[in-house]
């Protein structure tokens, strides 16, 4: 009795070589995201660090240093502009004062009403700013204890803008006041000294803000290769235990004794 061949089954070269178009097609997909993380690690040119460690300088520590000497300023900023608001409101022109005063005004700007409320505007605006500088100078400190440099990005805005709005207001003061009296010669001896170190401490936190952003960076590519490691590991291991350890090419004796049987 003769019987009718089956055709061969699609099925099971399809299960087969499934896996292996599978496995070939996450390789390179991994590899490509592989290769785009290597490609977006590369750092540009405005994302190295300005100011490196060397013998003389310690970027972490002068960071420090710089964080304490913004806060130092602010509460100066906020003494001088409190000062600079009262003596401003006392010697306005047309006031008549009685009494004994332990200071003489003769120091402050009594001319022109719009440069004087232009004096006025710089100091308020300067006893604000040295608030916000209070408040991000605590947070760099706490954030340069843990290392934390997404923490840093308060202080670098808001100091930036305190340090130029503060240039250009000692700027402005020692362009209109007179430059014979010590308080006003010390107010801008003081301000340009500040503005000089502040410059370079600001360099010295946005470099190690990007040195610490670069090891983040890192950091995260080596978790990435070790999720990529271990999805690899996780499919194959599915893919020997899925297939069949037969494959249609294979010959055994079973297979040879049932063709004999077919024939």
């Amino acid at each position: 009795m003769h019987y009718a061949k089956k055709p061969p089954s699609s099925r099971s070269t399809h299960s087969v070589y499934s896996h292996v178009s599978t496995r070939s097609s996450n390789i390179q997909t991994q590899r490509s995201r592989s290769t785009r993380s290597l490609k977006s690690l590369k750092p540009k040119w405005y994302q190295k660090p300005i100011i490196k460690n060397s013998d003389w300088i310690n970027v972490q520590r002068g960071a420090m240093w710089t964080a304490i000497f913004s806060l130092f300023i602010a509460f100066f900023t906020i003494a001088t502009a409190i000062f600079d608001i009262y003596c401003l409101a006392m010697a306005a022109p047309g006031t008549t004062h009685y009494g004994y005063y332990f200071i003489s005004y003769q120091f402050v700007y009594v001319g022109n009403v719009h440069v004087r409320n232009a004096l006025i505007v710089f100091a308020m605006f300067s006893l604000l700013g040295g608030f916000v500088i209070v408040v991000t100078s605590t947070m760099l400190i706490l954030a340069l204890r843990k290392e934390h440099e997404h923490k840093f990005v308060p202080w670098l805005w808001t100091y930036a803008i305190f340090i130029g709005f503060r240039l250009l207001a000692s700027l402005f003061f020692a362009i209109v006041n007179d430059l014979i009296f010590a308080y006003n010669v010390l107010i801008v001896l003081f301000w340009s000294a500040f503005c000089i170190g502040s410059i370079y401490g600001w360099l010295l936190v946005y470099s190690l803000y990007l040195e610490l952003a670069n090891l983040t960076k890192l950091e995260d590519l080596a978790y990435l290769r070790m999720g990529t490691m271990q999805s690899l590991h996780a499919s194959t291991t599915h893919s020997l235990m899925g297939s069949r350890p037969i494959t249609p090419h294979t010959t055994t004796a079973s297979t040879l004794q049932m063709h004999s049987i077919i024939n």
